[in-house]
């Protein structure tokens, strides 16, 4: 059923608290499937199309949204809203939640340095400073960059510093398949910053649409998912885990796909031998989005060092081949080799082929739980092992 609570909303300088209906679908926890001795509940309800999240030092869970600042004009609470929900008596349910900014242009992406919190718009990058201290007290931001393209397609971003302190910003292709290599080569790529927004850099191209990244606990590599072209058939091309050892590295897109299968309007022009191929191929059209390397001590351990997935879901498969993703997958890692590629969670899916909710990101706690943003359902969630 749809949950009615109260939010406390920040906007233009004015504090106000208003009771809103949650967006999305009804909550049926009771039909997702977990191994023996997980359990999942509600962290977080009430919220519109949570996505990337980030947690302070302090115990503040950030999120970004992808809402168009549209929806404001059309009445809709919400468009272009970055949260900030509280734990503060560490019950491990959201206190509150705060909606500290509105009317961005799709913030999916939030990061932390140093106690400030940076948003990427579809075209910017922005910095509140001392976030922590000034969440009823917003300061303008810090534009720390402005010039990336505009296009909506592919153009919300997840962000993260990486362990050089460098500050990674993904930009997908603007298109289901196209080449801009010649016109602009900033399209397809995951490029990198300075916090300050110097030395700006692509750091990897050929990437299609990354909308999660980590780097390995023990090697420091990035690690990343990609999304893979459409309108090529309901299996395939595959979504893709790829591992990036070193800056320069070319990845395929537009030309190849799944590191050995042509694209048929562009694989004549280069051959797949030409390109990194990904760590492991993931299932067709799941939408791998958010990802993160599990280092915790809660979950039992032969969890340590692996990498959960959240995979938000086919959108265009075809009825009769039936959707794919709309489930938390993790991949088992011996070293840098993916050696499965088997499902941690399910049940948003629906017999009659309808979801209910679509994970987006993941975050590991300082417990050793993990969150999981819900975008369809509004929630988050959090998921704990007892054995």
């Amino acid at each position: 059923m749809h949950r009615l609570i109260a939010k406390t909303v920040l906007a233009l300088g004015c504090l106000a608290t208003y009771t809103s209906e949650a967006e999305g679908q009804d909550v049926q926890l009771d039909r997702i499937s977990l191994p023996d001795g997980f359990a999942i509940e509600i962290y977080a309800e009430g919220l519109v199309t949570p996505r990337s999240m980030v947690l302070s030092e302090e115990g503040t869970l950030f999120v970004g949204t992808r809402m168009r600042p549209q929806a404001i004009a059309q009445g809709r609470p919400g468009g272009g809203v970055v949260y900030a929900i509280p734990d503060r008596n560490g019950d491990n349910r959201a206190d509150e939640v705060i909606e500290i900014v509105q009317g961005l242009n799709v913030p999916n992406g939030v990061a932390l340095r140093s106690g400030d919190l940076y948003v990427a718009e579809i075209n910017r990058i922005l910095r509140y400073d001392d976030i922590e201290s000034r969440l009823r007290n917003l300061p303008d931001p810090v534009i720390v960059r402005d010039d990336f393209p505009e296009d909506w397609a592919h153009g919300w971003k997840f962000i993260a510093f990486g362990p050089d302190d460098k500050l990674y910003v993904p930009v997908g292709a603007p298109c289901n398949v196209c080449d801009r290599s010649g016109d602009a080569p900033i399209y397809a790529s995951i490029t990198r910053m300075n916090p300050d927004g110097s030395d700006f850099e692509i750091f990897a191209r050929g990437i299609r649409n990354s909308v999660g990244f980590d780097w390995h606990p023990e090697t420091g590599e990035l690690w990343f998912t990609s999304n893979g072209r459409d309108g090529w058939g309901d299996d395939r091309p595959p979504d893709t885990m790829n591992r990036a050892p070193n800056s320069g590295l070319h990845f395929g897109y537009p030309y190849c796909h799944g590191g050995d299968q042509p694209d048929p309007d562009f694989g004549s022009a280069r051959p797949c031998s030409d390109f990194t191929p990904p760590a492991r191929n993931l299932g067709p059209h799941v939408a791998a989005l958010g990802m993160s390397f599990y280092e915790g001590e809660m979950f039992p351990a032969e969890y340590r060092g692996q990498i959960f997935i959240a995979e938000h879901g086919s959108w265009n498969r075809s009825g009769e081949a039936g959707h794919t993703g709309h489930r938390l997958t993790r991949l088992q890692l011996e070293g840098n080799r993916v050696v499965d590629y088997e499902v941690f969670a399910d049940g948003w899916l629906l017999d009659n082929n309808l979801a209910w909710g679509r994970p987006v990101a993941v975050l590991e706690m300082p417990d050793g739980a993990l969150l999981v943003s819900d975008d369809a359902a509004g929630v988050i969630y959090r998921i704990s092992y007892a054995g």
